[in-house]
Parts: C-alpha cells; structure tokens; sequence
C-alpha cells in the first residue's frame, strides 16, 4: 500500500493506493460520505482488486465534487493501472433510504452489480435506469474519474443504511456484511467476464 499527501482545492486528503487486479475501487469521498473508504477497502481485500481512497484526517470534512478531483497523481496511477472503476459515494436522500443508485458510463457492468445486489442485499432497491437516477448522482461526467479509466465505470451512491453498521455503534463507519457480500459476489463476477474476453 502506498500512501500519499495531496492537496485539492486547498483540502487536505490522505491517500492509500494498492495496485492489483484490473478493476478498481474508489472512495473519493472517504470520511465525508461515512463508511465508503471502509466498503472499498474490505471488497477490494476479499477480491484482489485495485484500491484507492482519500480521507481527510485533518480539519473539517470538506465534499469537493469528483469532478474536480480528476488531476492529482494517486488518481492518474489509479487510471492507468485499472481497465474499470467502481467507485463508492454516499447519498442522504431521505425519501429513499433504501435505494442505491447505479450510475456510471459502463451500463453492463452497472447491471452486474445491481444483480448481485438484489441477490444479496434484497432489503435494498438497486437502481440502474438512468432517467430514475436523479442528474448529480448519475456519474456520468467525463471529467468524473469513474469514466477515465479504459472501460468507464460504475458509480454507486449508497444510503447510509448500505454504508455504516447501526449493530456496532461504538465504529459507525462498519459497512453491513450484505452489502459487503453483494459487492465482493459482483466484483467477482467483473473479474470472471473480464477473463473470458
């Protein structure tokens, strides 16, 4: 694991980086959108997957869109090593707290996850029709770095309910097995589809 100091719209983060397999992990948004670094990191260690976070130790936590976060050098080493990305963020959309939303550029892939998910997590609704997704959490910028690696990416905004344990109240930030079972079940699948091409 490599880490790094960067600086991003005068915020500090701290980055960790592990390069492994093909497809990547994301959690730009570590420490702000609660337990989405701990989601990346857990199912990129059961799968082998490439892993990248950014937590902000220090001050304050500050939500710099993704958009704006495209150009530091954890970020470019990430993209050029992984071919897909999935990267994990939170939403706290009241009236669906429940329903993850499955955006990104890569749909068949988006469509894989949100099978395992069904499959897996059933108390949560995975949503991949586009027109349903409402437009700041659709993840399909191009400047997003979900969509700047080879084959684009999959972005998953979660509810708090699919990213903090309210079984452990003393480490919030545990994500709930289900949800770490559905994503392990559907990164795996990417892996298996990938090797067949």
């Amino acid at each position: 694991m490599r880490t790094e100091h960067v600086r991003i719209e005068g915020v500090n983060f701290l980055t960790r980086l592990t390069l492994a397999g093909p497809i990547g992990l994301l959690a730009l948004h570590g420490g702000v959108e609660g337990g989405t670094a701990e989601l990346a990191t857990e199912v990129a260690t059961r799968t082998g997957a490439t892993l990248l976070t950014f937590t902000q130790p220090l001050g304050p936590p500050t939500h710099i869109p993704s958009t704006r976060m495209s150009e530091c050098p954890p970020l470019h080493t990430f993209a050029a090593h992984v071919s897909l990305t999935i990267s994990l963020h939170g939403h706290n959309r009241g009236s669906t707290p429940r329903t993850i939303y499955v955006g990104g550029s890569n749909r068949p892939a988006a469509r894989a996850l949100a099978t395992a998910l069904s499959r897996w997590a059933p108390e949560f609704l995975p949503l991949t029709t586009l027109s349903e997704i409402p437009n700041p959490l659709r993840g399909l910028h191009p400047d997003n770095p979900v969509n700047r690696t080879k084959d684009g990416g999959v972005q998953l905004e979660l509810p708090v309910l699919a990213r903090t344990s309210h079984a452990a109240p003393t480490h919030p930030e545990i994500p709930p097995e289900e949800i770490v079972e559905a994503l392990t079940a559907g990164v795996r699948s990417l892996m298996e589809r990938a090797e067949q091409r």
